[in-house]
């Protein structure tokens, strides 16, 4: 049984404030309507598509980042908890990919990746000191990566260790543990 208009209306928005990453499409699904029928209800909820979504997220979670400069991070970071989390976005364009075969080349997914890894360190410098990669899955253009980032104390002084899962969908894609160096101890009094 499809829902009444207002009913879907709101329940669409609750779903947007949860996940904002959901498209038209997963909304169109969900609901049981036409993906025409949801872009016409965004519009008259005032609800931004896609894009705009994400870019509003990225600017309310950037705000902390101390690491880098936000035009260095690669893709969009739409979450993120200093020394704890962090998550990111990265659309895979066709200028992304081998022309040959269609498949994403490996250095976008690193680069987007290590950037999490620096980003999530809640210190002035963080550096990459080493990092051990694993490739699952190629990505080709038209698919989202999504990258979550989870930090752990490191095994020496000034080291911090950054867990990143990248996944299509519910399929990993690649996967990085990145050993972090920072001028500073994590959780060190005197550090802000």
């Amino acid at each position: 049984m499809k829902l009444q208009k207002r009913e879907r209306q709101a329940r669409l928005s609750s779903l947007l404030e949860e996940n904002p990453l959901l498209t038209d499409g997963d909304l169109a699904e969900h609901f049981g309507v036409s993906v025409q029928t949801i872009r016409l209800d965004r519009m008259e909820k005032g609800i931004p598509e896609l894009r705009e979504r994400l870019k509003d997220v990225a600017v309310r979670s950037l705000d902390d980042v101390k690491s880098l400069p936000i035009d260095e991070v690669i893709g969009d970071i739409i979450d993120i908890e200093l020394d704890k989390r962090a998550v990111s976005v990265f659309d895979v364009t066709k200028d992304h990919v081998f022309q040959r075969n269609g498949i994403a080349r490996g250095h976008h997914l690193f680069a987007q990746a290590n950037s999490l890894a620096v980003a999530v360190i809640d210190d002035e410098l963080a550096l990459t000191a080493q990092s051990s990669l694993n490739f699952i899955k190629p990505v080709r253009a038209g698919e989202r990566v999504i990258a979550k980032a989870a930090v752990r104390p490191g095994d020496r002084p000034r080291r911090t260790v950054v867990e990143v899962i990248s996944t299509v969908g519910d399929e990993p894609v690649f996967t990085g543990t990145f050993e972090m160096y920072r001028t500073h101890e994590s959780g060190k009094e005197g550090h802000s």
